[in-house]
């Protein structure tokens, strides 16, 4: 007779089929277009708002959220946002810098449930902003490259 409480199951399909139901509970949802060099929302040609897909909502989501100083607005949680501003006259050498911005940007990307890899991390420095890209995957398996600026 079969074991009724297996301690460990191998087998490859429940566990294919677990990640396929993972990948579906995560909810994606839609949002509006942001301009973020304008700071505002894009217009449709009848002047309302233009929407985005679920993928560029994520995007969008994650371009937010490293430009969000974190603690500052009471809106967003303790868990979203950026700390950025930690880094500012700490006469950290550009190693460090360049370490603590990838760790903080993946750190504030991962809180999304919807986020499953960020890496790829290339850094230009010019005058005392460090200039940072990125690529953010998601738990479907889409990637995207995003950008950044710290002022040090």
């Amino acid at each position: 007779m079969a074991n009724l409480f297996p301690e460990q199951i191998e087998d490859d399909w429940t566990q294919t089929r677990a990640e396929d139901e993972l990948e579906e509970e995560v909810p994606f949802g839609r949002s509006w277009r942001f301009d973020f060099t304008a700071g505002d929302f894009v217009m449709t040609p009848t002047r309302k708002v233009a929407a985005v897909d679920e993928t560029a909502a994520w995007v969008m989501w994650c371009e937010k959220a490293i430009r969000t100083p974190r603690y500052r607005h009471l809106i967003y949680s303790r868990e979203h946002g950026e700390e950025f501003d930690d880094l500012i006259g700490r006469g950290y050498s550009r190693a460090v810098i360049e370490s603590e911005i990838q760790r903080i940007v993946t750190e504030t990307l991962t809180v999304d449930p919807r986020t499953a890899n960020v890496d790829g991390f290339v850094f230009a420095w010019s005058g005392d902003g460090c200039y940072f890209s990125c690529r953010i995957q998601n738990v479907r398996e889409e990637t995207e490259t995003i950008e950044g600026r710290v002022e040090i």
